[in-house]
C-alpha cells in the first residue's frame, strides 16, 4: 500500500531508488526480501521472550504455543514468498554479469598476448588463440541471452535444487578448456599454407598425445550425469532428502546443502582447478597440439573425482524414530500417553540439509494414527527449539482413538519415516 501510495505521489521511477522494495526491480526485490527478514527474526525474539502474546491466550501454555506458532507460520509464509522473489530477480540480473565476465576474459588474454608479444612479434598462434576466444565468448554470449532469466551461461550448472552443480561445473570447465584448444588447432590449420605444418597440426589431435586430458574430460562429464542419476533414485528411493534452495550461490560448489564444507567437493574443485590451470599452461607453451596432461596428474583427478562419486553415494540417509514418549513438564506426574498430552518424538534426520528456514520447518507433520498433526514452532532467541533434527515435541489431538497407533513423521522434503507404535489410553 505504501508502494503505490509513493507510486501516486512521487511517479513510477522514483519507487526504484533508495529503500524500494517494489517487486519490479532486482533492487527492490533485494530489499524487501531483506526487510522482511529483519521483521521475522525480531518478531521471533519477541515471542521467544514471551513479548507481543494477546491476552487471551497469554494464561494458556498450550493456546500461547499455538498461536505464536501459527503467527510464525504465516510470517514465514511471507519471507518464503519475498526470498522467490528476490532468488528471481537475482537470476534475471545476473545474465549481465556472466556476459560481463567472459569478455573480461577476452580483454584479459588480449592484454596478456600483447605484452608477451613484446619484443617476440605478433604470430599467427597468437591471431589464432584470438579468434578462438572470440568464438567461445560469442557462443557463451549468445547463450547467457537465451537463457537471461536462468542466470545465463551459468543455467546449464545450476541443478534443479537450484544450487549450482559441483559435477557440472567441473565438467563445464574442462570442456571449455578442451573446446577452445580444438577451435585453436582449427584456426591455426585454416590459416596454414605449409604442407608440413598442416601436418603437424593434425598430429597433434592424435589421441596419444591427448588421452590424457581426453580421459578426465570423459571422467567428469560422466560424473556430472552420473551424479544426477545417484541423486534422482536416492530420493525416489527416501534415501536423501532434497529441498531447493531460493536462489543459488558460489559457496554452493564447496558446501552441501546445510551451507557446510563438504570435504568431497571441495577436493574435487581444487584437484581439477589445478589441472585445469595446468593443462591450460600446457596448451599455451605448445599451441600446435591438445593440451598433454600427464598421466600422474590425470590419475590424481581420477581419485578425486572417484571420492567425489563415492561421498555422493554415502551421503544422507532416510529420517528414522526410534522412540516416542510422553513429555513430562517439571512437577508432572508420570503416567502413560493420553489425548492432550504432548509427545516426544526421538529419533535422526527430521530436518533435512538446507530446510532450518521457518517456511521449512512449518510444513513437518506428524501423523498419529489417521490425524495429522503439524509441528509447532516454538521460539528461542536466534532460533527454535521445536522442532530440531533429533526430537520433536507434537500434541496427541482428541482426534485420535484410543488405543495402539501408529506414529510417524514426515518431513519438510516429503520423506516419511517408519513406523512407531504407541498405546494411548483414555
Amino acid at each position: 500500500m505504501a508502494v503505490q501510495e509513493a507510486r501516486g505521489d512521487t511517479g513510477a521511477d522514483s519507487t526504484h531508488e533508495g529503500g524500494c522494495t517494489c517487486g519490479d526491480c532486482p533492487h527492490g526485490a533485494r530489499e524487501g526480501h531483506r526487510r522482511a527478514v529483519a521483521a521475522f527474526l525480531r518478531r521471533r525474539d519477541e515471542f521467544a521472550a514471551g513479548q507481543g502474546l494477546p491476552a487471551a491466550v497469554v494464561h494458556s501454555a498450550s493456546a500461547s504455543r499455538q498461536w505464536v506458532s501459527e503467527e510464525l507460520t504465516q510470517r514465514a509464509e511471507a519471507v518464503a514468498e519475498r526470498g522467490r522473489a528476490e532468488g528471481e530477480a537475482w537470476l534475471a540480473g545476473l545474465w549481465l554479469w556472466t556476459v560481463a565476465a567472459v569478455w573480461a576474459v577476452v580483454v584479459a588474454l588480449l592484454l596478456g598476448e600483447a605484452l608477451t608479444a613484446i619484443g617476440a612479434g605478433w604470430t599467427g598462434a597468437r591471431t589464432a588463440a584470438l579468434l578462438a576466444a572470440l568464438v567461445i565468448a560469442g557462443t557463451l554470449t549468445t547463450a547467457c541471452r537465451l537463457h537471461r532469466a536462468r542466470g545465463g551461461a551459468l543455467a546449464p550448472v545450476i541443478g534443479e535444487d537450484n544450487r549450482i552443480s559441483t559435477s557440472r561445473t567441473v565438467a563445464a570447465g574442462w570442456v571449455l578448456l578442451v573446446g577452445y584448444a580444438v577451435l585453436l588447432l582449427a584456426a591455426r590449420l585454416a590459416a596454414a599454407s605449409d604442407h608440413a605444418e598442416r601436418d603437424a597440426l593434425l598430429s597433434g589431435l592424435d589421441l596419444a598425445r591427448g588421452t590424457g586430458v581426453v580421459t578426465v574430460l570423459a571422467v567428469v562429464c560422466g560424473i556430472a550425469v552420473l551424479v544426477r542419476r545417484v541423486v534422482s533414485l536416492r530420493i525416489l528411493a527416501q534415501r536423501l532428502q532434497k529441498v531447493s534452495a531460493h536462489r543459488p550461490r558460489a559457496a554452493d560448489l564447496l558446501t552441501d546443502d546445510s551451507g557446510r564444507g563438504a570435504f568431497t567437493d571441495i577436493q574435487y574443485v581444487a584437484i581439477n582447478a589445478v589441472a585445469l590451470l595446468f593443462a591450460a599452461v600446457r596448451l599455451a607453451r605448445r599451441p600446435d597440439q591438445l593440451p598433454d596432461l600427464p598421466w600422474g596428474l590425470g590419475v590424481i583427478v581420477l581419485i578425486s573425482a572417484a571420492t567425489y562419486l563415492a561421498g555422493k553415494y554415502a551421503e544422507g540417509g532416510r529420517p528414522v524414530v526410534l522412540s516416542v514418549v510422553r513429555a513430562r513438564e517439571p512437577g508432572d506426574l508420570d503416567g502413560p500417553i493420553r489425548t492432550g498430552d504432548d509427545i516426544e518424538i526421538r529419533g535422526a534426520g527430521f530436518v533435512p540439509p538446507g530446510a532450518r528456514a521457518a517456511d521449512r520447518l512449518s510444513r513437518m507433520v506428524v501423523r498419529i494414527g489417521v490425524v495429522d498433526v503439524h509441528v509447532p514452532l516454538v521460539p528461542v532467541t536466534g532460533g527454535f527449539r521445536n522442532p530440531s533434527d533429533s526430537v520433536l515435541t507434537v500434541p496427541v489431538p482428541v482426534e485420535v482413538e484410543p488405543g495402539a497407533v501408529e506414529v510417524q513423521v514426515v518431513t519438510a522434503a516429503g520423506v516419511a519415516t517408519n513406523r512407531y507404535t504407541v498405546q494411548v489410553t483414555e
